[in-house]
């Protein structure tokens, strides 16, 4: 996922055929599967299966959904977990038609998986009527299965009616050969 490419084969964005334009992430997700990239991608976003689903929990599923998935468990009273704090290499984020300076965090989890001494720089490209603040800027690992987390801060600026419902970026952890990639969706209702 946070290898996959977002261009096609003459490196133009990938067409979405159906409109005859350009494609966003609701259509291609996080792009082209790039398998030699996979199997070495420099930074990994740990999840287990608890971690689902505590999230399914946060988004009110009920017990005897979740039994479903898993046996012997119930959710906990109160939600331990937003539905934004799944540690997952993409970000959606959703605001409110009229909101302004509204933000949404996010808190992230990366584990090294490549170099074992390395650094990556965060590039990001906001999506339109979106600031983004990631800290630190920097993460620096010293081995092999270091973990280290950051946050990101999403805020919602003034959306003039010529930006569309959804606008869309990404946050890419830059080091060397490796470009760990999570894509942004971000949806105004």
């Amino acid at each position: 996922m946070t290898t996959a490419y977002v261009t096609d084969n003459k490196g133009s964005p990938i067409l979405d055929i159906a409109f005859n334009s350009s494609a966003t992430p609701f259509a291609f997700g996080s792009g082209h599967v790039d398998p030699e990239r996979a199997s070495d991608p420099g930074l990994i976003y740990d999840i287990t299966p608890e971690d689902y689903v505590y999230y399914l929990c946060s988004l009110k599923y009920n017990d005897s959904q979740i039994s479903l998935f898993t046996d012997n468990f119930t959710c906990p009273k109160h939600a331990t977990m937003q539905p934004g704090d799944l540690n997952y290499p993409s970000f959606a984020v959703n605001f409110n038609s009229s909101a302004q300076n509204i933000t949404v965090p996010y808190k992230m989890t990366v584990t090294n998986v490549g170099a074992p001494k390395s650094t990556y720089k965060v590039l990001v490209e906001e999506p339109k009527a979106i600031s983004v603040i990631v800290k630190p800027k920097i993460l620096t690992f010293k081995k092999l299965g270091e973990k280290l987390s950051y946050k990101v801060s999403f805020i919602g600026l003034k959306r003039t009616k010529s930006i569309a419902a959804s606008s869309f970026g990404s946050l890419v952890w830059v080091s060397g050969k490796y470009r760990v990639r999570s894509p942004i969706a971000a949806s105004w209702e």
